[in-house]
């Protein structure tokens, strides 16, 4: 696939995307304007919403539908784009040996600690395929693992939307892909595995620092793919952030027609 046919399909995966999503949305609201667990409706006994008024009780509401519904859109989004260039799976099962997993317990305590901490670095798992001890099968679910067959590197990508790692979430998803590139570098070997932590779009600007201290107190900066690096990855294109944002706008106007048909069954009579 040469870069104009790859753009076209990419466009063409955006594309769909939105629009599914703007009427999947649409319908879900709509079908839901009698049922009392709606999402909407859920929202309309609080009383503390409930007394800014009718319009701030529905735009609250829908605000954190939306929120969620589409970041579940755009990580589909993501890995339906990364399926042109990669062979793509959810899940990283295989070998795990016993001193891996307590290098790895001894190392995420570094990174917890209030005083002395450890500031992560790429060396700070290098050689951990060479420790071996007892032997365990294990299997973990995966955001997105990527093998891309044309350079023999595999990416194991942990993918928040805006960039939110959870407090209480934090350490044990740093374990989780860190046990998952002890699996795959068993196998590999270190120079053909990464682990990638990655956001759909940068909360600070595009372009700025990822300054976030949850996230830099368990990933180094070698392993940040912030935004435009995301979806250049996903893509595999130079320009691929950008071909991505511009379809993204141009079918943005289907989501805004959406939210008004909820909006006229919600609140009729209001403009």
């Amino acid at each position: 696939m040469n870069e104009a046919e790859k753009e076209k399909a990419i466009r063409s995966i955006v594309r769909t995307a939105v629009q599914v999503y703007a009427e999947a949305f649409s319908t879900r609201h709509i079908v839901e304007k009698d049922n009392e667990d709606g999402v909407i409706n859920m929202k309309i006994h609080n009383v503390f919403i409930a007394a800014l008024g009718p319009e701030i009780q529905y735009y609250s509401a829908l605000a954190r539908s939306l929120d969620s519904s589409l970041g579940n859109m755009l990580e589909k989004m993501a890995i339906n784009i990364a399926k042109l260039n990669y062979i793509v799976s959810q899940h990283v099962g295989g070998t795990l040996y016993k001193e891996q997993t307590d290098y790895i317990a001894e190392l995420l305590e570094q990174y917890k600690r209030s005083e002395n901490r450890r500031i992560p670095k790429l060396s700070d798992y290098q050689g951990i395929s060479e420790k071996r001890g007892t032997a365990e099968t294990k299997r973990h679910e995966s955001d997105y693992y990527l093998v891309d067959e044309e350079t023999e590197m595999h990416y194991l990508i942990e993918l928040k939307i805006g960039g939110d790692l959870d407090n209480k979430k934090a350490r044990s998803e740093k374990e989780a892909l860190l046990e998952q590139y002890c699996i795959l570098t068993n196998q590999l070997g270190e120079d053909n595995v990464k682990i990638l932590f990655a956001t759909a779009y940068n909360r600070y600007g595009e372009g700025k620092p990822w300054t976030q201290g949850r996230v830099r107190q368990f990933f180094c900066e070698e392993e940040l793919c912030i935004s435009r690096d995301f979806w250049n990855l996903v893509c595999k294109m130079g320009n691929g952030y950008d071909i991505v944002i511009d379809e993204y706008r141009q079918n943005a106007h289907y989501i805004n027609e959406a939210l008004n048909e909820i909006k006229d069954v919600y609140l009729p009579n209001r403009q």
